[in-house]
């Protein structure tokens, strides 16, 4: 991806508009966020004013001469800013954003990870039953020999890891790998 003229004019007058890096990338194609990001910055877009409109480009530092050679053209103090066009009147209305998720306070149900209809019952049913039986450990009781399948919301007191023994080479044991690890069949199946 280069970024074309008309590139950097659709970027600047997204990010004028208040738009997030993630949708302007999305909105131009090609190009991910940290892309735009980068772009914002060396463009001198990266400070929105209260209104939503970029600020104007810095000007550009002169080079200093090489030693023993005149600098040609106005001194430093003589320079003049190079005349920046008029900013656009805000639009009426603000574009739509998309909602933000809203953020759950401790103790509040998290909603349900993975979605069922992914992972089998039967799996789900055994990883229920292993969670019975689970060590219930904290995170400093870990160890590379411990289930380390975090149970319950962080932010609260019932929060812990499994604790059974793991299976050989994996993080997990039996019942949280049946659920963990998918093959590679499944997940292509559930793409289409």
């Amino acid at each position: 991806m280069s970024w074309t003229d008309e590139r950097v004019e659709l970027l600047k007058k997204l990010w004028s508009e208040g738009q997030s890096a993630s949708q302007i990338a999305k909105e131009l194609g090609g190009v991910t966020r940290n892309a735009v990001i980068g772009k914002v910055h060396r463009l001198g877009l990266s400070n929105r004013s209260a209104s939503g409109a970029a600020p104007s480009k810095p000007a550009p530092r002169e080079k200093p001469a090489p030693k023993g050679e005149a600098r040609s053209g106005p001194a430093p103090a003589e320079a003049q800013p190079a005349p920046q066009p008029a900013p656009e009147p805000a639009p009426a209305e603000k574009p739509a954003t998309p909602a933000r998720r809203p953020i759950i306070p401790a103790g509040q149900p998290l909603p349900p990870q993975p979605s069922a209809n992914e992972i089998s019952p039967e799996a789900l049913a055994n990883v229920r039953e292993v969670e019975k039986k689970a060590r219930k450990i904290s995170l400093m009781e870990l160890t590379e020999r411990t289930c380390k399948w975090p149970i319950g919301d962080p932010a609260t007191d019932e929060f812990w890891f499994c604790g059974l023994a793991v299976q050989p080479g994996k993080p997990y044991c039996e019942a949280h790998v049946s659920v963990a690890f998918q093959p590679m069949s499944s997940r292509r199946d559930r793409r289409r």
